[in-house]
């Protein structure tokens, strides 16, 4: 099972030098070190001004401190810890050991020139078991973190949930249980009360379709359950949640915007008949509009509700007055692009472009400014921020091939700019190397490389790549 979804993603190109190593908190490669943006060489399509360079993490990837300071535990711990869950039984209870060390990551972003980055909190963290007292020491987190970002010229990009549903919840039954959706909603008016405007944009769910498809579906994630119709309830929940904290946000006097952040993944057919075009239709029901259109537009599509027999348990799990609250206007949509579809005339998935070290990932980044623009076409002008796109790549220090994924990707995403899509910001997937959930520690995707037993970090080729895009606003 691919780790985002069941689809494929996308982009790729022609392959670049190294840049020059530059200073920082981060190690620095070589100084012999070939230039692959070449310094001298003429800057490509400029961004408009202001427009937000950033990088993504989420907090069980890389925060560690799993058992400190009053946390308590998620989904993903408890997962973890099972036999054979994880690759070579690699767990999160340490990871980038970022909680402790995010004053030197903070100097890390300033080196690169970063003005936003998005990252997660985690829920168990701020509320040990999913509800009551707030635990001070890991607000406290937060809090600093937050300031830091600030102290140096960088926005906050604030996601509440990236998959880690505290496990107190989780034996009350999680997002199976509809008041889940309720308790999120109270632990988002906690963190929307504790860190206001300081946070100008705040995401409610992160990929919803990741958690029905590969934890509920598949069972590959946490929670690991294999159960299709009890998916599609928890996909209705986790929606609900998302138009509940965006009520809980409309009724605070902050001005931050909020909305949610989406993986989607363009379907095409895998050829011309009438019957791919068919199953290809089908897919994008399920695969894009079935988020797309209740957030952004109060209802689930017809033809993925045709799709759910009449006694499927998500027809009773949708009550009246739902949707009116699912679809409760966003300020800002959250796009998270690995790559495209391809639907033969039988419902399969073909690949046709090549993948990345992520067997799942196939990579075209002409997909990208399909989906920019076909959101612009088909929701209107909603602001839209890429808030997760990169690559996996066995080259640890010198990834060329990453720097050629995130040119192409970034030429796409400019393209979109120039046929009028609102895009305001591109966030790369990841500042640092991670927990890559079920892959543990064998898939780097970071441009920051992370030396998992010393804690050491230092620059790829592609940290000092994007240094010299940010600081040209310009691929």
């Amino acid at each position: 099972m691919r780790r985002r979804n069941l689809l494929t993603l996308a982009a790729a190109g022609t392959v670049a030098g190294c840049a020059k190593p530059g200073a920082g908190t981060a190690e620095n490669l070589a100084p012999d070190a070939p230039d692959p943006a070449g310094s001298s060489s003429p800057a490509g399509p400029a961004f408009p001004e202001g427009f937000g360079w950033g990088a993504a993490t989420s907090a069980y990837q890389i925060e560690g401190a799993a058992n400190e300071d009053g946390r308590g535990p998620s989904v993903w711990d408890v997962f973890c810890h099972e036999p054979g869950r994880i690759r070579n039984g690699d767990t999160g209870d340490v990871a980038a050991d970022h909680y402790h060390r995010y004053v030197s990551d903070l100097d890390l972003m300033q080196d690169l020139g970063l003005t936003s980055y998005r990252f997660s909190v985690s829920w168990s963290r701020v509320l040990p078991t999913g509800r009551g007292a707030v635990n001070a020491k890991g607000m406290d987190f937060y809090q600093r973190l937050v300031d830091g970002l600030h102290e140096r010229g960088i926005a906050p990009v604030v996601t509440l949930f990236h998959w880690d549903t505290p496990q107190a919840l989780q034996e009350l039954g999680g997002w199976e249980n509809r008041d889940c959706a309720k308790w999120f909603a109270d632990y988002a008016h906690t963190m929307f009360t504790a860190l206001g405007d300081r946070v100008p944009t705040w995401l409610t769910l992160n990929e919803p379709k990741t958690v029905v498809d590969v934890g509920y579906t598949a069972g590959t994630h946490a929670p690991g359950k294999r159960d299709r119709n009890l998916a599609n309830v928890v996909g209705h929940h986790l929606l609900l949640g998302h138009g509940l904290a965006v009520q809980a946000l409309r009724g605070t006097t902050g001005k931050s915007r909020i909305g949610a952040a989406l993986s989607l993944s363009p379907a095409y057919p895998a050829d011309d008949s009438a019957a791919a075009a068919h199953q290809t239709a089908i897919a994008d029901g399920e695969e894009n509009r079935r988020w797309l259109d209740p957030v952004l537009r109060g209802h689930y599509p017809q033809d993925w509700l045709d799709t759910q027999p009449a006694d499927a348990p998500v027809r009773a799990a949708i009550k009246d007055g739902d949707l009116a609250v699912i679809g409760t206007q966003s300020d800002v949509l959250g796009v998270n692009y690995y790559g495209t579809t391809h639907v033969t005339s039988t419902g399969g998935r073909i690949m046709v472009h090549p993948t990345s070290q992520a067997t799942w990932q196939e990579i075209d980044p002409n997909g990208l400014y399909d989906l920019l623009t076909r959101i612009k076409r088909d929701y209107g002008d909603i602001p839209l921020s890429i808030t997760e796109n990169g690559m996996a790549t066995t080259n640890p220090l010198r990834d060329e091939d990453r720097i050629a994924f995130l040119r192409d990707h970034l030429a796409a995403a400019h393209r979109s700019i120039q046929a009028g899509v609102k895009l305001e910001s591109y966030h790369l997937w990841s500042l640092m190397d991670n927990f890559e959930w079920a892959e543990g520690y064998t898939q780097r995707w970071g441009i920051v490389n992370v030396d998992f037993a010393s804690q050491r970090r230092t620059h790829k080729s592609s940290a000092d790549w994007y240094k010299t895009v940010i600081a040209r606003n310009a691929v």
